[in-house]
């Protein structure tokens, strides 16, 4: 008898299980009127890091009236940081967080580790003409690029990991041609970013003639993420000097950069 009873639940049990599974011919039964559809779960935030240019016992450019870059790249790359929490789709890291001092490498490290999608690093220029004035973004070089890459393969890439696979478990060659495919994305989205960027900005702040150059930034070597530094204007400049301390020119400034983070994601998606 107790066979047979769990006999007969094993086999309801199977034939909820078919209906459920949409086996056989029955019609399903509606679903009651007014009854929520369960939710999809939500995309996964974009990491972005960015990159408050010097700290701590380095200031960084100064103004003539005694303005410290390290303060001006901090408080904009916090403002952005709101600004890209606040949308829902990002979650923004920042390789410092206070008034200290963070090796280059290091950030670049700190941006990895966090497996950011893009990097920004935020500074201020200074220049000896003061007559200069506006926003510029650079992306490496060719020339630093090959050299930092190839630093990076014999160095510290050797026992890491670049497009989810551990170089160290790869044939030599094979490791080299994969960081050799993995720079060339990396340096064609950095290009991306900084269209992006200097079309987004150029709406909404002066930029400097040629506002998108190429230089050999040791915080742009991270060979799998695209990454630029942006100068936000000249603290040289006496009337940059003045906007780039305050609050609503610093949330202009981010406004500008979340747009153009946008433009890059919706980019690479198209691509």
């Amino acid at each position: 008898m107790r066979d047979t009873l769990v006999a007969r639940r094993t086999l309801l049990a199977l034939a909820a299980g078919a209906a459920v599974a949409g086996w056989g011919t029955a019609a399903q039964p509606a679903q009651p009127t007014g009854k929520r559809q369960p939710r999809r779960p939500p995309a996964p935030l974009r990491v972005v890091a960015l990159d408050p240019g010097h700290g701590g016992v380095d200031p960084g450019a100064i103004s003539p009236h005694g303005l410290y870059e390290k303060s001006v790249t901090l408080a904009t790359a916090r403002e952005l940081a709101r600004q890209l929490d606040a949308t829902g789709r990002y979650h923004a890291v920042l390789t410092r967080g206070r008034d200290v001092f963070v090796p280059l490498r290091e950030r670049v490290a700190r941006a990895r580790r966090s497996r950011a999608e893009l990097l920004l690093s935020i500074h201020a220029d200074a220049l000896p003409d003061r007559a200069l004035r506006g926003l510029s973004v650079y992306t490496l070089s060719d020339r630093a690029s090959d050299r930092e890459t190839a630093a990076l393969a014999d160095r510290e890439n050797r026992d890491d990991f670049v497009a989810g696979l551990k170089l160290s478990r790869q044939p030599r060659e094979i490791g080299a041609i994969l960081l050799d495919l993995a720079r060339r994305q990396t340096n064609n989205r950095s290009l991306a970013l900084a269209g992006a960027v200097v079309g987004e900005l150029g709406r909404a702040v002066p930029l400097l003639e040629t506002p998108h150059r190429s230089a050999g930034f040791v915080v742009l070597t991270a060979p799998d993420v695209p990454s630029a530094l942006v100068e936000l204007g000249c603290l040289s400049n006496r009337e940059e000097e003045k906007l780039l301390p305050q609050p609503a020119y610093q949330q202009r400034l981010a406004r500008g950069l979340l747009r153009a983070i946008d433009d890059y994601f919706a980019a690479i998606l198209r691509a």
